[in-house]
C-alpha cells in the first residue's frame, strides 16, 4: 500500500516529484545498474525521472522504463566549461525538484543546479576515484568540501565512504544517509537448470563436475582481473589438482581485454579460461559458477558481490571499499589483500579441497542477502531521504 503524496503549502496533493539523476556516462556498470534498479522501482505516483549524462550513453538505457528521458551534455574531453552552461539551460527547461549527482565526475553539476533554482540537491558517493584509490588526494577532498556548501544531503553506499566524507572531507554527519545497494532476490538466485549449450562457451568448457571460478566486471585496471588470472595460473600449478576439472570465467569487456588474452595464450590456458565479453545473461552465468571472486583495487559497495551472494555463491573479495561490509569473512566467503594473487589462490584451493565449506558458505551467502540486502529495502531508504529533504525545503 503506497503512502499518501506529500502535501504542498496550500494543502493540496502535489504532482509526482521530478528527479534529475546526473552521471558521467550511462553505460554498463555497477553505478548505472543501481540507478536503473532505483528508477524502475520508485513509485511512479510519487516520482518521475530524467537521466542527464555528461558524456553520453549507450544501449544500457534500454533497461530503463520507457517514460524516462535521457539528456546528453556531450562534454568534450578535458576541460569544457561550456558544458555547465548547457547543463544550466537543460535544468531550466526540465525544472526538476531534485538533482542527484553521483561521484566526483558529476559533482560540479551541483553549481548549475543551484543557479537553475533546483530546490533539493543531493550527491551520492558510489566508490573510490580511479586516481585516488585510498582517498588521500587533497585536491579531491577540497573540491568536495567546496561543493558541500550547496549540497543538501549526501548518500554514500558504504560505511567506508561515509567515514571518508566525515573524516577527510569534513561533511557533517547529520547531512549523510548511508544506503547500501540492494539486489533483486527473485532475479538473482541459484538456477537449477541452466542449458550451458546456449551460453556460447567454447566447446567442452563445461562438463559434469567442473568447478568454475568466475568474476564479472569491466575489464579495466581498477577491477584488476589480471590479479585473478595470475591466481588461477598459480592454482593450475598445484600438482594435487591435476585430476580436477577447474575453469576460469571472466565476464566483461574493456581496455584490459587484449592484455588478458595475451597472458592466457602465453600460459596455454585457452581451454581453461573463457573471456565471455559483456553479457545480458548475468544471472544464468552466475548460476554455473562455483565460486565468485572480486579482485578489485577499489570499490564502493559492489553490486556484483550482492548478486553473486544472491545466487548462493561464496565470494572471495579484496579488502577494499565496502567489500568487508558485505562478505562475512569465514562465513560467506573470504576477504583477502588486494594485488595478492597468492591469497586468492589459497582461498580457491580451500574451497576445492573442502566441498563442505563451499556448501556452508554458499547457503550462508544466500541467507545474508535475503535478510539484509533486498532491493525493496534499498528503494525505501532512498525514498525516505528524498521525502525528508523535500519536506525540509518546503518548510523554509
Amino acid at each position: 500500500m503506497s503512502e499518501p503524496l506529500i502535501e504542498n503549502k496550500t494543502g493540496r496533493s502535489s504532482r509526482p516529484y521530478l528527479i534529475a539523476h546526473v552521471i558521467y556516462h550511462f553505460g554498463m556498470g555497477g553505478l548505472e545498474n543501481g540507478l536503473v534498479n532505483l528508477i524502475n522501482r520508485l513509485p511512479a505516483d510519487k516520482y518521475r525521472h530524467v537521466v542527464i549524462c555528461m558524456t553520453g550513453h549507450d544501449h544500457f538505457k534500454e533497461r530503463l522504463n520507457k517514460t524516462v528521458d535521457i539528456y546528453d551534455m556531450n562534454k568534450k574531453p578535458g576541460k569544457d566549461p561550456l558544458v555547465y552552461y548547457r547543463l544550466w539551460k537543460a535544468l531550466r527547461k526540465i525544472k526538476p525538484d531534485i538533482v542527484h549527482t553521483r561521484n566526483l565526475s558529476a559533482l560540479e553539476a551541483q553549481l548549475p543546479a543551484l543557479l537553475a533554482g533546483v530546490p533539493v540537491r543531493i550527491h551520492g558517493e558510489h566508490g573510490r576515484d580511479v586516481h585516488d584509490l585510498d582517498g588521500n588526494n587533497k585536491r579531491y577532498q577540497q573540491i568536495r568540501k567546496i561543493f558541500s556548501y550547496i549540497v543538501d544531503g549526501y548518500i554514500p553506499l558504504s560505511q567506508d565512504l561515509k567515514t571518508y566524507l566525515t573524516d577527510k572531507v569534513g561533511i557533517k554527519e547529520k547531512n549523510i544517509s548511508t544506503i547500501c545497494n540492494g539486489v533483486d532476490i527473485n532475479k538473482f538466485h541459484k538456477h537449477q537448470k541452466v542449458n550451458t549449450d546456449n551460453l556460447g562457451a567454447p566447446e567442452g568448457f563445461f562438463k559434469k563436475g567442473t568447478m568454475v571460478i568466475g568474476t564479472i566486471g569491466r575489464l579495466e585496471q581498477v577491477k584488476d582481473q589480471m590479479n585473478l588470472l595470475d591466481a588461477f595460473i598459480l592454482l593450475m600449478k598445484q600438482p594435487e589438482l591435476n585430476t580436477k576439472d577447474i575453469k576460469l570465467l571472466l565476464v566483461g569487456d574493456g581496455s584490459r581485454k587484449k592484455a588478458l588474452e595475451q597472458k592466457i595464450n602465453q600460459q596455454q590456458l585457452q581451454e581453461k579460461v573463457w573471456l565471455a565479453g559483456a553479457r545480458d545473461d548475468v544471472p544464468e552465468l552466475m548460476s554455473i559458477m562455483s565460486v565468485f571472486v572480486l579482485p578489485s583495487l577499489a570499490e564502493g559497495i559492489s553490486n556484483t558481490i550482492l548478486e553473486a551472494m544472491a545466487c548462493a555463491l561464496p565470494v572471495i573479495a579484496t579488502d577494499v571499499g565496502g567489500n568487508s561490509e558485505l562478505v562475512i569473512h569465514g562465513q560467506t566467503g573470504w576477504i583477502v589483500p588486494r594485488s595478492k594473487p597468492e591469497a586468492i589462490k589459497e582461498k580457491c584451493l580451500q574451497y576445492i579441497q573442502s566441498p563442505a565449506m563451499l556448501k556452508s558458505h554458499s547457503q550462508m551467502a544466500r541467507k545474508t542477502i535475503e535478510e539484509h540486502f533486498s532491493i525493496d529495502t534499498m528503494v525505501q531508504n532512498y525514498q525516505n531521504v528524498y521525502t525528508t529533504l523535500i519536506k525540509q525545503k518546503m518548510a523554509l
